[in-house]
């Protein structure tokens, strides 16, 4: 099964991560959004990819009102995803992002609890799916117990990545596409595991 997931929302025809974008992906009939969230220094969290903004300042380093217009909530990024009038029902990937060699990186994961947090306070567990390319912060994603469903981003896929997350309980694996090959779909679907990579934009790869 193919499904088209707007990354970061209608990324091609508005700025992404946005709620204009967000909201555009829905009327486009999507069946699924990808965004990304960090924290702010007081502790709001934020739709935004980079870790700094284009002059150079780090998100974690600002409070939430020195951030530009743009910048979403996590909670009105939902709110707009998941808006009614939808062709589908919308699933959301939200990414958190916690690279060691960002300044936001926390090697605590307590984000976690307050993404899983915004999330149910929009819709339930099956509506959303909360990735990292940190396995320690999907595993505290999975340690709140609220059903979400979790997935590991990876550029190449280590060996014995499917039955770590079998194990583990996580249900999707994240690989990009330029390094996916079919005995990696092979294995995960074997295993119960989902496969969605990242970022296929080409007819005939799809």
């Amino acid at each position: 099964m193919t499904e088209i997931i707007a990354h970061r929302g209608a990324s091609r025809d508005a700025v992404e991560n946005t709620l204009e974008a967000f909201a555009l992906a829905v009327a486009m009939g999507v069946e699924g959004i990808e965004l990304d969230v960090r924290r702010t220094r007081d502790g709001c969290l934020v739709v935004h990819h980079d870790a700094r903004l284009e002059g150079g300042a780090a998100i974690i380093d600002l409070d939430r009102r020195d951030l530009p217009d743009h910048i979403p909530d996590l909670h009105d990024a939902l709110v707009a995803c998941t808006s009614t009038g939808a062709a589908v029902e919308v699933t959301v990937n939200i990414e958190i992002k916690n690279d060691s060699g960002e300044p936001d990186f926390d090697d605590t994961r307590s984000i976690a609890p307050g993404v899983v947090h915004a999330a149910l306070a929009v819709d339930g567990p099956h509506r959303w799916l909360i990735s990292s390319f940190d396995l320690a912060m999907v595993d505290a994603v999975l340690a709140t117990g609220a059903g979400i469903a979790t997935a590991w981003l990876v550029v190449e896929v280590p060996a014995g990545a499917v039955g770590l997350l079998a194990e583990r309980g996580h249900r999707a694996l994240h690989p990009w596409v330029g390094a996916l090959v079919r005995p990696t779909v092979d294995e995960c679907h074997a295993s119960g595991i989902a496969v969605n990579t990242w970022t296929c934009d080409d007819p005939e790869r799809i």
